[in-house]
């Protein structure tokens, strides 16, 4: 399929994603997040992929959203703006439930839907230099939409601060709050990232998508009985698999698994 606001590559086991409307700072508009939820949902049904790089054209990450696209909202009843906010939250669902792991390279700019968008990955690497920005309320707005992921990466008290005051900062204070795993130069940017999928890409590619799982359903959830069971259950059903006994047995071989052969 042939995008309109991004371009996708794909290079052995590794496909990149890359939001191109770099003269609009790559902000969002109806049809990228119509574009970015498809795709992502395209993906995670590729088993040949090993992990996925949503990187972007021109100097911003992401600047949000499109503020003509936004205007245009702004006469909208309340139950179509419902529905229109929904365009957004569902892309930002399906990326955060991409079977795949999900890097993001952020190099610039990433304010607003943008902060969002990154917060729904996986792992994110970004350069000391990139400034971050919930500025919703700046225009009289909440960041609703980002709010899931964002708390997530943050944390509650964080949020009390950047949701509430609008402040930038920059890549290490991302990093501080937990946002950002990674920093880099903008020369050592891509090799980071390489460095990354080359570790994600070395691992049991079933055993990758599951753990992903793992964290997402496990995360918060009080310790009962009930995880105990389901955490051994897991546990278990991954021992059993083929991916599993070849993984356990290569490594009592002392030998590469298979699927670093595919």
């Amino acid at each position: 399929m042939e995008y309109k606001t991004l371009t996708l590559t794909q290079s052995g086991h590794r496909a990149t994603v890359t939001l191109n409307r770099p003269e609009m700072r790559n902000a969002f508009n109806e049809q990228m997040l119509a574009e970015l939820t498809q795709v992502f949902g395209e993906l995670g049904q590729r088993e040949a992929l090993r992990a996925v790089v949503l990187a972007a054209n021109g100097p911003a990450f992401c600047a949000g959203g499109d503020l003509n696209w936004m205007k245009e909202k702004a006469q909208f009843s309340e139950p179509e703006n419902h529905a229109d906010a929904l365009v957004l939250a569902e892309m930002l669902h399906a990326v955060y439930l991409c079977p795949l792991p999900v890097v993001a390279r952020v190099h610039g700019h990433c304010f607003g839907g943008g902060m969002g968008l990154a917060a729904a990955c996986d792992i994110v690497v970004a350069v000391e230099a990139a400034q971050f920005c919930l500025s919703e309320v700046r225009l009289g707005l909440i960041p609703a939409g980002v709010s899931p992921y964002v708390l997530k990466a943050i944390g509650e008290q964080a949020a009390r601060r950047y949701f509430l005051t609008a402040e930038r900062f920059d890549g290490r204070q991302a990093q501080r709050l937990g946002l950002v795993h990674e920093l880099a130069s903008a020369d050592t940017l891509d090799a980071t990232v390489e460095q990354i999928v080359g570790a994600l890409a070395a691992n049991g590619p079933q055993a990758v998508r599951q753990a992903k799982v793992l964290v997402r359903e496990v995360a918060g959830v009080p310790i009962t009985d009930y995880l105990l069971d389901d955490t051994a259950a897991r546990l278990a059903q991954i021992r059993a698999s083929s991916e599993g006994r070849e993984g356990v047995q290569a490594f009592l071989d002392k030998r590469a698994p298979a699927w670093l052969a595919n």
